[in-house]
């Protein structure tokens, strides 16, 4: 299956201001916005998130759990891709091609999914480049980071699901959509990229009761780890709770800074995720803190030498 990964998800909440609000201050365009309805948040590809309020007659229904995702738009490379998405899928359940060319349908685990031949649009943009010994560097007199230069999201990158049934979501999205495990947390669940997309994961599956079922975070890509510092300090100085990081992840190496959302789920800036192909051997870990993160920073207001982070001793 040419899947490529989400192009939209979307969202019925309890606070649409105040998600507003914080999908503007994390840095993605808004295309749409009302109180009332509202709004779309983009990323530079035109990936992004669908804010509702959580009564909006278009939604579809909420899980019994009332988690605040509602569907997950994946994108695929071409019609034909489509085509074979809705073959594979009838087999078993309904699936429902709108009037828009567009799939619904639902995963094993009762989560509603759609596709669609992807709209994201290709970037012209170079990664963070770093200057070290005997290596290609950045140009001369090029700088490094300044105070007000951009951080914005680039694209979606992955969403983290809280599942009941670990075999029954991986054996859907790896048996029957062509996911491929690249990783797995013992005690927790593995992670999964779609074969038309080389990233580390596009989703990641932890074990919870029934109870729990949802959202725990979704994750937008940054250009480099220096973008993630000035993205995530930004929104630390306008009062955003930090919930993990800034660090660096062990599986899938990527840069991490998470902070809690009114989407009544975490929201993750990352930067610099592996990429693998097919001769990829997955690893597996047990959950825990050691194999979570290589190293965990704290994020802290300025300061200057001078007596310590505390100001001069007297």
């Amino acid at each position: 299956m040419q899947i490529i990964g989400p192009d939209l998800l979307v969202f019925g909440v309890d606070d649409v201001p105040a998600c507003h609000e914080f999908l503007s201050a994390y840095g993605l365009d808004c295309a749409e916005y009302t109180p009332e309805k509202g709004g779309t948040y983009l990323a530079l590809d035109g990936t992004g998130l669908v804010i509702r309020p959580r009564n909006d007659p278009s939604l579809p229904p909420a899980l019994k759990t009332g988690t605040t995702l509602r569907l997950q738009v994946l994108g695929v490379v071409d019609a034909a891709a489509l085509d074979a998405v809705e073959a594979e899928l009838s087999r078993d359940r309904q699936v429902l091609r709108l009037a828009d060319g567009s799939l619904r349908t639902q995963d094993d685990q009762g989560f509603e999914l759609a596709f669609r031949v992807s709209t994201r649009k290709p970037l012209d943009m170079p990664g963070e480049k770093v200057n070290a010994p005997y290596a290609p560097a950045r140009p001369a007199n090029a700088l490094g980071v300044t105070q007000d230069m951009p951080a914005k999201p680039r694209t979606l990158s992955h969403v983290v699901l809280f599942v009941p049934d670990i075999d029954g979501a991986v054996g859907f999205y790896r048996d029957r959509l062509g996911f491929r495990i690249t990783d797995t947390l013992t005690g927790a669940g593995p992670f999964l990229r779609p074969q038309a997309n080389p990233d580390h994961h596009t989703h990641f599956f932890i074990r919870t009761p029934p109870y729990m079922q949802g959202i725990e975070h979704l994750a937008f890509h940054l250009g480099g780890p220096t973008e993630l510092m000035l993205a995530g300090s930004r929104m630390m100085e306008q009062g955003y709770e930090s919930f993990w990081g800034p660090g660096r992840h062990k599986f899938g190496s990527n840069w991490f800074w998470y902070f809690k959302s009114p989407l009544a789920c975490n929201v993750e800036f990352d930067a610099d995720m592996d990429t693998h192909d097919d001769d990829w051997a997955p690893r597996e870990a047990p959950m825990g803190p050691e194999a979570s993160q290589a190293f965990l920073m704290q994020w802290r207001a300025k300061w200057a030498p001078g007596g310590g982070p505390g100001g001069p001793k007297g």
